[in-house]
Parts: C-alpha cells; sequence; structure tokens
C-alpha cells in the first residue's frame, strides 16, 4: 500500500514554481527520502497562462520518472530515509521500483479563493469562479489535475465545483470565509474534501461554525490534516480524530521550498512570524500523532489507503 502525499509544494530548497522539471524530480525524490511512495504536487495560484506554463513541466517531470529517466538519491539520503524509517516505526512495505516518490498529478490550489482567507498565498493572483476560466486552465491537462481547491462561497463556485466533480476532479473547499450553509451548499454542488482544515478558514463559532464546523460534522466530507507541531493545537487534533470518521482524515505535510528534507524543530514562518508551510513529512505526522495518541493502523490509513481513495488511485 503506497504512501501518498497530496499537498506539497516544495522541499529542501526546490520549490514548484520552476521551469526545470528536474527540480520537481528532487522534491519527489526528497519526499521518497521520508518514505513517501507518491506526491499529488501543490500549484499555487497565479494566473492562468502562468499555472499552465507550472503544470507542462509537472507533466515533463512525469514523463521523465515514465521514462526512466529521472534523478536518483545520493547514498547519504538514501541512509538518511532508512535511519528515519527505523526511528518512525512506521510499518511500511513500499511499492516505489525507484528512489523517487510517483509523481501522480497536480492540486491546484486556487486560484478560484477568498482573499479575505489568503493565508500564505498572494491574494493577487486569485480570480473569481467561471467555467469558462476553468476550461481555459484544464485544457490539455484535465488526466493530471487531480484536486482543485476552491472557495465555495464566492459567486459561480457551485458551477464551478459540479463541473470539476463531472470531470471526475475531486473539489475540495479551502482558502475560505464560508458559512457552514455556504459550505453545505458546496458539499451538496460536489465538492469532496476540506483543505488543510482550520487553517485559512472562518474560525469556529458556537453561533456560526462555518467551513471547519461543517468538516468536522458531516461524515461523509474529507479533510485533509496538517499535523506538525505548528498548524494545529494538541486539542484541535484530538477533537479532528474523535469528530471525523477515521476513514476520511488525510494527513498532508504541505511542504514548502523552506522545509527542510529532514524533521526539524522550528516553524516554517516568514519574518514576521506567519506560517508558510508545513515541516514535518506525513511519514513524521503519522508518527507524532500515534505518540498523541492514535491508533498506528489508523494513522497508516491517514497516509495510504484514505488519500488513495479520496483522488482515485488504488489502495
Amino acid at each position: 500500500m503506497s504512501i501518498i502525499d497530496i499537498h506539497v509544494h516544495g522541499l529542501g530548497g526546490y520549490d514548484v514554481r520552476t521551469s526545470d522539471e528536474e527540480h520537481l524530480l528532487r522534491i519527489a525524490e526528497l519526499q521518497a527520502a521520508a518514505g513517501v511512495d507518491e506526491i499529488v504536487l501543490t500549484l499555487y495560484p497565479s494566473s492562468v497562462p502562468v499555472m499552465r506554463e507550472q503544470m507542462r513541466v509537472v507533466k515533463r517531470a512525469m514523463e521523465r520518472q515514465e521514462d526512466g529517466n529521472a534523478l536518483s538519491v545520493t547514498s547519504d539520503e538514501l541512509k538518511n530515509k532508512e535511519e528515519s524509517l527505523d526511528a518512525l516505526r512506521i510499518t511500511h512495505h513500499s511499492s516505489r521500483s525507484s528512489n523517487a516518490a510517483r509523481i501522480v498529478g497536480v492540486h491546484l490550489e486556487g486560484p478560484f479563493l477568498n482573499p479575505a482567507k489568503c493565508g500564505a498565498l498572494n491574494a493577487m493572483t486569485f480570480l473569481e469562479p467561471a467555467e469558462y476560466r476553468l476550461e481555459e486552465l484544464l485544457e490539455g491537462f484535465e488526466d493530471m489535475v487531480r484536486i482543485v481547491t476552491v472557495a465555495p462561497e464566492l459567486k459561480g463556485a457551485a458551477g464551478l465545483i459540479r463541473a470539476l466533480a463531472d470531470r471526475g476532479i475531486v473539489a475540495s473547499m479551502g482558502h475560505s470565509d464560508a458559512t457552514y450553509a455556504e459550505a453545505e451548499a458546496g458539499f451538496n454542488a460536489g465538492a469532496k474534501g476540506i483543505t488543510h482544515l482550520f487553517n485559512a478558514m472562518r474560525g469556529f463559532h458556537h453561533r456560526e461554525p462555518g467551513l471547519a464546523g461543517f468538516g468536522l460534522m458531516n461524515p461523509e466530507v474529507y479533510v485533509e490534516v496538517i499535523a506538525d507541531p505548528y498548524h494545529l493545537h494538541p486539542g484541535a487534533l484530538e477533537l479532528v480524530l474523535k469528530a471525523k470518521r477515521p476513514d476520511r482524515v488525510i494527513l498532508v505535510s504541505d511542504m514548502v521550498r523552506e522545509s527542510k528534507s529532514s524533521s526539524r524543530t522550528e516553524a516554517v514562518a516568514d519574518r514576521h512570524g506567519s506560517l508558510i508551510g508545513g515541516s514535518m513529512s506525513i511519514t513524521e505526522a503519522a508518527e507524532r500523532l500515534v505518540a498523541l495518541g492514535c491508533g498506528r493502523s489508523a494513522a497508516m490509513d491517514f497516509i495510504t489507503g484514505n488519500p488513495a481513495r479520496y483522488i482515485g488511485r488504488s489502495e
């Protein structure tokens, strides 16, 4: 069973915002060194032409992997991987035939997002949802786009979510100021998940639970969870694990260029202290959940069967 990270922007100095597919292959190999088998590279919101060009680069990297022309990790990185997995005690039988995580597509984190909840993203690049813009964005790349994050409260979002669902692409709700009712409307339109639960969305309130409350209460919707020590309080993690069906929780790293390829003790943040990405691989995050009291079998499901089912991969 493959370990899958469906939300990764970069790692170890490499970034998805590149014209060089070898940078993406390096991300894949550093992910493999952390025990990850498959990755969905997550693109930042930008203009449609820029996002399309980034998808072209991802496509070249995927073709390189298929042709067997990818880079290979060094012996030191392989040694670090073995030591890391031994320390994590995560039972894992790799399905990889190479030393790189297989790139299985892209997650478009935008551009159809709410500027009021931009988080670390550039709100100037956000676009109002419109199906013609979606067509422009996806044309020629439909087979490699796995997930698109959309703010469901925006005008036109429901139609765009339906269009994604009709194409077999996962619509995930995020970077959103949605009320509970607006989140429910997005789900009814075909949204299947929620991007990094609690982060970059309206806070939970007892009179307006918002998107986060909907994610906790709806038994069918999947939720991404960043389980490093900085994005969610341990109590919030405990709440998710108690409220959600275990088959609807997906651990994601949300790693970025500034994230290191080995465990780190400090947050990945900008000079103002605002978080810009995750600080743990999903294998490390799974082990952290186990240390916090989560069952090991459930923690493994969060990084294997659940994400595989979510994006339509075989488990």
